[in-house]
């Protein structure tokens, strides 16, 4: 089984924005279908983007295989240039 970690919006959107969460899901799957994990969540409708990830799960994921969609790559680049 492939897996692909990416983002999954949820939640009723607020004025047009929506939140994401990033979830590891099966590559065959849609983008609401239900999730293996949940690794963190993303609001850019907030004026200081809330973004969190569990870097330990995500690193997991990927020793096991796991491909991130090039949105969640650049979030990961985000993260790691603020510490």
């Amino acid at each position: 089984m492939e897996v692909s970690i990416r983002l999954q919006k949820f939640g009723k959107p607020s004025k047009g924005h929506f939140n994401y969460r990033v979830v590891a899901i099966p590559k065959t799957k849609s983008r609401d279908s239900r999730n293996l994990e949940i690794l963190g969540y993303y609001d850019p409708s907030k004026k200081t983007t809330a973004l969190s990830i569990d870097q330990t799960r995500l690193d997991q994921w990927v020793k096991k295989g796991a491909r991130m969609s090039s949105t969640v790559k650049s979030l990961v680049k985000k993260i790691q240039k603020s510490k």
